[in-house]
This record gives C-alpha cells, structure tokens and sequence, in this order.
C-alpha cells in the first residue's frame, strides 16, 4: 500500500508540477536593489492590497500641491544606492506612516488590506542588508540624501496631512520599487 501511494504521489505531482510552473505566483520572482536579494514577496500582493484602499486614502488628501516621492528622490538611483534607500524609505513608512496612520485604517475599515501591505512591505524591509563597510559611505550617503528630500518634505506638512498624503503615495513607491521586481 505504500508503494502504491507513492506511484499516486508521483503521478499527481508530475501533472501539476508543469502547470504550476505556468503560474506567476510559483515563479521565483524576486527584488534585485543592487546587491540586496529579496525573495518571497509578489509586487502584485502588494499593489492588490494598495488598490483596495487607494480610493478611500486619496479622497482624505487635501493638499495637491505638494508631492513627497518627488522625481528628485528616484531620479537616476544607482543599483548600489537602491538597497540603502529602499531600505530607509520601508524603515520610514513603516515605522511612522503606517504606525501612525493606523488609526485611521480602522475607522475607514481597510485594516485587511492595510495588514497585507504592511506584512509585506515589513519582509521586504527585513530581508534587505545594506553593506556597512567603508567603501560603501558615499553611496549610503548619497542615499540618505535622498531620503533627506522626502522627509523635509514630510516634515514641512502637519502630522495629519504628512501622513496622509505619503499613505496616498505608497503607489510611487510600489512603482520605483517595481524596477528591481526580477524573475
């Protein structure tokens, strides 16, 4: 009996072995911010999860004339300098927008997709280790710059609307980091 199960185990895995292999979400799809690898996260969760709140998030902002993601901040991001500052922007939004902004979450009931989001972004950001040698100061430094551009523009806006308007822009974010998306 054991060895007939096995046979049936075999057979069954031959057959959906090849069709999972068609499938995105069995791909191995991967972030590559220059040298830091991030396995087991799907872009595609991640915008799923933003979409579903995105509607309500925009509605909430009232200052259209200010962007914190500004083209300034992305602009010309050297592989080595991605890891740094993917990594600060996560640390960022996760330890202040998305702690911050929880209340919110709760009072518009988004927190499912809010939770995926966070997860999400949470691994990624724990997966990524920037080098801390030498040689890489002025890249780190150059990509704390960066991050320097979004957070003076953050901190010029009241904490409410601060909040709300880099939630609002997560989908820049998920954008920029979607160049490093990589299978």
């Amino acid at each position: 009996m054991g060895f007939g199960l096995q046979i049936a185990a075999t057979l069954w895995l031959s057959l959906i072995l090849p069709v999972g292999s068609q499938v995105p979400e069995f791909r191995a799809y991967e972030f590559h911010f220059g040298p830091c690898h991030v396995e087991g996260v799907a872009l595609l969760e991640l915008w799923k999860a933003f979409g579903a709140m995105k509607d309500i998030v925009v509605t909430q902002d009232k200052i259209m004339s200010v962007r914190l993601l500004k083209q300034e901040v992305f602009q010309n991001v050297s592989d080595a300098e991605s890891c740094y500052l993917a990594h600060e922007l996560l640390k960022f939004y996760l330890h202040t927008v998305f702690k911050d902004y929880y209340h919110k979450v709760v009072e518009f009931k988004i927190m499912k997709s809010f939770s995926t989001l966070a997860n999400n972004l949470f691994v990624i950001m724990s997966k990524l280790q920037p080098r801390q040698e030498n040689e890489t100061v002025s890249i780190r430094e150059s990509a704390h710059r960066r991050f320097l551009l979004f957070w003076s523009a953050f901190k010029q806006l009241n904490t409410e609307a601060a909040l709300t308007k880099a939630f609002g822009e997560v989908d820049i974010l998920l954008t920029w980091m979607g160049k490093f998306y990589r299978h």
